[in-house]
């Protein structure tokens, strides 16, 4: 699960950045600056866009590559006007009511409260770098004596059942291509490219995928697997060795990593006290 906290409503991040590059589309009419409060950009019919709502659009805007500028801020104040503006007619339309709205917003709430709770988690449990060294040279320890990483380039089909996976193996087993099989029936996101997940290292797909794995030799296809998620059949497409990078080449990987490891073992504590009921 990637974290992707902000204080703004996702939906209106979504807004102002797709905005920022077709330059300022409401325009200088809509400004009126006297008789607002110290901290206000703005207003709209009397709703206050503050200045540090700015200055999250900002950084915002500078997170997707945009360069900090005066003309920055005047597209963002612009566009956080052209939300408001649109929002307030919905309103008038009757449209924040309707259903379609409150589930769109109960989403945007959950989400954000969800991104809320990551981010304080992991600023109570922070990984720091003594830990991102310990798990460097855990990883390193684990390479042996040789010490060279050993990465295997796979490709992958994700299936409901048990007898979906031996449908599909069987049809490669016959002689039909891997990556065509995987775009007819996988249910994975990179069906569409065939399968292919790219290169990996047998820690990263967990205990159960990496004994398959690492069992195979080039060109073979696992039998099914069972997972949580459903069914799966691997394919090894390649496998090269390689040295093992630096700490500091690594260290940004290893914290990634350990971060979105400890964010799903804080979300298992939490499931594992709630009801949970699937359809």
């Amino acid at each position: 699960m990637k974290p992707f906290a902000s204080v703004f409503n996702p939906m209106v991040v979504r807004f102002i950045a797709a905005g920022l590059l077709a330059g300022a589309l409401v325009g200088g009419a809509y400004a009126q600056q006297s008789g607002l409060p110290i901290n206000a950009a703005a207003s709209v019919n009397g709703v206050i866009i503050t200045n540090d709502m700015v200055e999250q659009g900002i950084k915002v805007a500078i997170s997707q590559g945009q360069k900090d500028s005066p003309e920055l801020r005047k597209v963002v104040i612009e566009k956080f006007i052209e939300v408001l503006l649109l929002s307030q007619q919905a309103e008038k339309d009757g449209l924040a009511n309707s259903e379609k709205a409150n589930t769109q917003l109960m989403m945007i709430r959950q989400n954000y409260l969800a991104d809320l709770e990551l981010s304080t988690y992991m600023a109570k449990n922070p990984i720091t770098d003594a830990d991102i060294q310990a798990e460097y040279n855990k990883e390193i320890a684990s390479l042996g004596p040789q010490g060279m990483i050993t990465e295997y380039k796979v490709s992958d089909i994700a299936v409901a059942s048990e007898a979906d996976a031996q449908a599909a193996l069987a049809r490669i087993k016959k002689g039909e291509p891997f990556d065509k099989v995987a775009k007819s029936v996988s249910l994975a996101p990179n069906k569409v490219q065939g399968g292919a997940v790219g290169w990996v290292q047998a820690a990263q797909v967990g205990p159960q995928l990496a004994s398959a794995l690492t069992s195979l030799s080039k060109g073979q296809v696992t039998a099914p697997i069972q997972m949580q998620q459903g069914w799966y059949l691997m394919k090894l497409e390649d496998k090269k060795s390689s040295k093992p990078p630096s700490f500091e080449q690594a260290k940004a990987a290893i914290r990634a990593g350990m971060t979105q490891r400890k964010q799903y073992e804080f979300v298992g504590q939490i499931a594992k006290d709630a009801k949970i009921v699937v359809q």
